[in-house]
């Protein structure tokens, strides 16, 4: 297995995304403390550059790209978020960027990726193999493929959003992170074991994509087939060679929620907090409202993911 990356890796990251990425803000709820019983810190990684923590690991990693590969550019396939993740990083850092994406993407993803001068590629996330293309464009066009969550330099760059959460609350007793691939999650633990060791760290998944969570409980990646759900930042199919083995060491649990339970979240992270969150975003606090019996007194962290989300199917949603 390759090395694994650290805290010192979160923390070099950090550094350099310093003057690009924001540092965004821990909001706080009176209701919500008072329906879970506990002290609710949200960081809230849906008002970072692009609508989404993504930004973080993706800039950390083409950052450290050497001027050859600035030359020829980035490849990444992605569901919408790292898509605009990279394509923004690219923007910034004058490099080209060719973004895989499925034709069924929300068609603001696809606009902004584009709008941030990314050449998307469309493919059937149901018939075929995005990480496939991602790789025959690389050998083709000289290109360097940045995967969404399984590499190390995206893990790091993840890592940072709860780095900054834990700065900024102290020491807490858990902490619920929205689990895809396990990018976000990984770094996350690896900031918890660091800074608040004594933290309860949980993954969160949809009920119908839960293979992060088998995994977890084997000992051994599984894959499934694409999930259907409502929350598709988390549509993906296994964890990866990076992240599982750091979410089996310093992760404590995986949860699942219902899709019919994020969108209460989205309900309430809009009438009372005023946040537009997409459906992956809710996925901590959809967790931590179902285990509020546990949580009873404690301070507790939760990392949403982002808002990006269109609002003819954000409205509908909610309209139910």
């Amino acid at each position: 297995m390759q090395n694994l990356p650290t805290f010192d890796d979160v923390s070099a990251a950090a550094q350099r995304l310093v003057g690009h990425a924001h540092r965004t803000p821990v909001l706080r709820s009176r209701t919500a403390d008072a329906e879970l019983g506990a002290q609710l810190f949200f960081k809230c990684e849906n008002l970072q550059r692009m609508g989404a923590f993504k930004f973080r690991g993706a800039f950390n990693a083409l950052s450290k790209f050497d001027a050859q590969q600035r030359r020829a550019g980035v490849v990444a396939f992605s569901s919408g978020n790292h898509a605009q993740a990279i394509a923004l990083s690219a923007q910034l850092l004058g490099m080209p960027a060719t973004i895989v994406m499925p034709q069924d993407a929300p068609a603001a993803k696809i606009a902004a990726t584009k709008g941030y001068g990314g050449k998307v590629v469309l493919y059937d996330r149901y018939t075929e193999d995005r990480e496939q293309i991602g790789r025959t464009l690389a050998e083709q066009h000289g290109l360097t493929l940045i995967p969404p969550y399984d590499h190390p330099d995206v893990i790091a760059g993840q890592g940072t959003a709860a780095m900054e959460l834990f700065e900024e609350t102290g020491p807490l007793d858990a902490l619920f992170v929205c689990l895809g691939g396990g990018g976000l999650l990984s770094g996350s633990a690896l900031a918890a074991r660091a800074l608040s060791p004594q933290c309860k760290v949980y993954g969160v998944e949809p009920e119908a994509g839960n293979d992060g969570q088998q995994s977890f409980r084997s000992g051994s990646i599984v894959h499934i087939d694409t999930p259907k759900t409502i929350a598709d930042g988390a549509q993906t199919q296994h964890l990866g060679n990076y992240t599982f083995p750091l979410i089996r060491r310093d992760v404590d649990d995986i949860h699942t929620v219902s899709d019919a339970e994020l969108v209460a979240g989205m309900r309430f992270f809009a009438e009372r907090m005023k946040l537009v969150i997409e459906p992956t975003g809710c996925l901590g606090f959809a967790a931590a409202r179902k285990l509020r019996a546990q949580l009873q007194g404690q301070r507790v962290g939760i990392l949403i993911s982002g808002s990006n989300v269109d609002l003819d199917r954000f409205a509908a949603l909610l309209a139910g």
